[in-house]
């Protein structure tokens, strides 16, 4: 059976007696009713993966000792996804949550002109992000991004590969047609899609117009579908 498997953003470069913050040290205590002895990994959703042992349990401050570090590198394919807030948050977070199981490196929430909903509650949905990392046995956490407008994202975006999924009935390719990239972002509307002038501005500044499929998706299906195929390419 798997250590179980918690997150820390700041822990030791050495091997040493660490306090584990109050919501990990509950979690281990009263939930999972870890003891002294007990074994455990840690890790700091930058690639680092820790096993530790419990020396003293205590519901708010447990300590361990680190007894292995390991680095894992990041993943070769950056997929990084610019998706449009939702009018139901809910959708929003399921979006996260599978993004981060996938494998996603990044998460640029944006406002298009189309967007109906504008609030952005940022430590709720970096949480889950979080948990969806930890149940994935994953070591590196999805960058989530601030929303920023639409038209401002895609003047300044310097990623190597740029596309925009659209339903407009104009050309567009597939994705497993583009040759793959180390860095790619891809832009995924609102409900009622882009504007005709976002998807013109995109394609002024070199994005590719792609194609999810035959069927309409709604945005959070969309950008799961996006994050797929760009994993497996």
């Amino acid at each position: 059976m798997a250590l179980p498997f918690f997150y820390e953003r700041l822990i030791p470069e050495t091997l040493s007696h660490f306090t584990l913050s109050e919501e990990t040290s509950k979690h281990c205590t009263q939930v999972l009713r870890m003891k002294t002895g007990d074994a455990l990994q840690l890790t700091n959703g930058m690639g680092r993966l820790l096993r530790a042992g419990i020396v003293s349990e205590d519901k708010r401050k447990t300590v361990v000792l680190i007894e292995e570090k390991t680095q894992i590198p990041c993943a070769s394919k950056k997929i990084n996804i610019a998706i449009s807030l939702l009018k139901n948050a809910t959708r929003l977070e399921w979006f996260l949550e599978k993004a981060a199981e996938i494998g996603v490196t990044g998460i640029q929430p944006i406002i298009c002109s189309r967007t109906e909903h504008q609030r952005f509650r940022h430590e709720r949905m970096n949480g889950i992000l979080i948990a969806a990392m930890l149940q994935s046995q994953q070591v590196w956490l999805p960058l989530l991004h601030e929303p920023v407008p639409f038209n401002n994202l895609v003047r300044q975006s310097v990623c190597s590969q740029k596309l925009i999924a659209h339903c407009e009935a104009d050309k567009k390719q597939f994705i497993h047609q583009l040759s793959a990239s180390s860095d790619t972002q891809i832009l995924i509307g609102p409900e009622g899609d882009f504007s005709p002038e976002e998807i013109q501005l995109a394609l002024t500044n070199h994005y590719l117009p792609v194609t999810l499929g035959e069927t309409r998706l709604r945005t959070e299906t969309a950008g799961i579908v996006a994050a797929t195929l760009l994993a497996n390419r």
